[in-house]
C-alpha cells in the first residue's frame, strides 16, 4: 500500500541529494509510484541494470523517459499530489 507523505519526503529527500534517506523509504513500498522513485535512485547511483529492474515494476515508465533526473524527480513528486 502506497504512503503517500512517505514517498512525498522520499522524494524531497532525494531532491536535497539525500540518496541513502530517500532510497530506505522507497524500498519499504511497492507500489507503481515507489517502484518509480526506486529506479530513478538506482538512476543517480549510475547503477543502469538496477534501475531497469525497477523501472519494469513502474506501470509502463522507462530508463529513457526522462533525460534529467531532476524533472523526474519533480513528476513523481506532482504525481503524489
Amino acid at each position: 500500500m502506497m504512503d503517500k507523505v512517505a514517498l512525498l519526503k522520499a522524494v524531497q529527500a532525494a531532491q536535497a541529494g539525500s540518496w541513502s534517506d530517500s532510497h530506505q523509504i522507497a524500498q519499504d513500498y511497492s507500489d507503481a509510484t515507489a517502484n518509480w522513485l526506486h529506479a530513478v535512485l538506482h538512476k543517480i547511483e549510475g547503477d543502469e541494470w538496477n534501475s531497469k529492474y525497477w523501472y519494469a515494476r513502474s506501470a509502463g515508465r522507462s530508463y529513457e523517459d526522462f533525460v534529467d533526473v531532476s524533472s523526474e524527480l519533480s513528476a513523481i513528486y506532482q504525481s503524489l499530489l
